[in-house]
């Protein structure tokens, strides 16, 4: 359950989803979550730091931990279906309200 309630916080899989490709620092992560606010982007930081699924680098980047890239690893199958729904959404010529 308390993974269900950290996933379940919005952003927290965006971050994890963005630390994917290696370390990036505060700014650059702001702009590729969509601008969200620094005071939000810091709490969800410290909550996934707290959770040991992203460190804070002396260079005071951000990289996903060993547990991190563990939670990216389960995402895929997901990001896959996900795939495979927008195209048959786009087939059908809808589009899903999210």
């Amino acid at each position: 359950m308390a993974a269900l309630d950290l996933f379940g916080r919005r952003w927290n899989l965006r971050i994890v989803w963005e630390l994917q490709h290696g370390p990036i620092g505060f700014r650059a992560l702001q702009q590729r979550c969509d601008n969200m606010s620094s005071s939000v982007l810091r709490q969800r930081l410290t909550e996934l730091v707290d959770a040991r699924l992203v460190a804070q680098e002396p260079d005071t980047t951000y990289t996903l931990t060993e547990l991190g890239h563990g939670v990216f690893q389960a995402l895929r199958p997901l990001a896959r279906w996900s795939g495979t729904w927008a195209s048959a959404l786009d087939e059908a010529g809808e589009n899903p309200i999210l």
